[in-house]
């Protein structure tokens, strides 16, 4: 099996490859954030994407979509410390085949890769009902403008980065703040984060 393990922390990705290659003798490649793994995936095949979640650049969810849509043979799977409601609807949206913990053993995490690759989907039951209760209510648009709202930007510096008009970017927060029942921008981002929406 050929995988291509996505984790932008270091200590975390060359053990998670470690005990991959070791438990499983698996071939690991090992992409630095979302960015390096997609420029990985169209340049090798894979079997397996194992991806984090909050990465820089690019996100595991956002990778995980990229892979559904231009690579629907590499069975992806997400590998997260967030069991986040919001997180696991808009993997499970996405095509994922896998969510795992963390803090999952090492024989868990391999025989879900090999559930993975015969064609099932691994998901434990208890973070399927959590996620089942929660409805995301940003569009894809109010999730970018929040998201860069969350780090700081102004709203003139987030229609810049997303490539639209200032007040385009100002409706886009102010329905956010809305959905969110939030007070401004900055408790929006927050709440949308907590939910696992960002």
């Amino acid at each position: 099996m050929k995988i291509l393990l996505a984790e932008d922390q270091t200590m975390v990705r060359t053990a998670l490859a470690s005990l991959l290659r070791l438990e499983a003798d698996y071939q690991v490649d090992e992409a630095v954030d979302g960015a390096d793994a997609q420029r990985k995936l169209q340049n090798d095949s894979y079997d397996v994407l194992l991806s984090d979640i909050e990465m820089p650049n690019i996100t595991g969810l956002e990778l995980v979509q990229w892979v559904h849509e231009h690579q629907p043979n590499v069975r992806s799977v997400i590998i997260t410390t967030f069991n986040r409601a919001g997180y696991i609807k808009r993997a499970l949206d996405a095509g994922v085949r896998g969510f795992l913990l963390k803090d999952s053993p090492i024989d868990v995490l391999i025989s879900s890769l090999q559930q993975v690759c015969a064609g099932e989907q691994v998901i434990s039951n208890e973070l399927l009902i959590q996620a089942l209760g929660q409805q995301d209510p940003l569009t894809d648009k109010e999730r970018k403008a929040l998201r860069l709202a969350g780090q700081g930007l102004s709203t003139q510096a987030i229609a810049k980065a997303l490539f639209i008009a200032e007040g385009t970017a100002r409706n886009y927060l102010s329905e956010a703040i809305s959905k969110l029942h939030a007070s401004n921008r900055t408790e929006a981002a927050r709440i949308a984060h907590q939910k696992g929406w960002l």
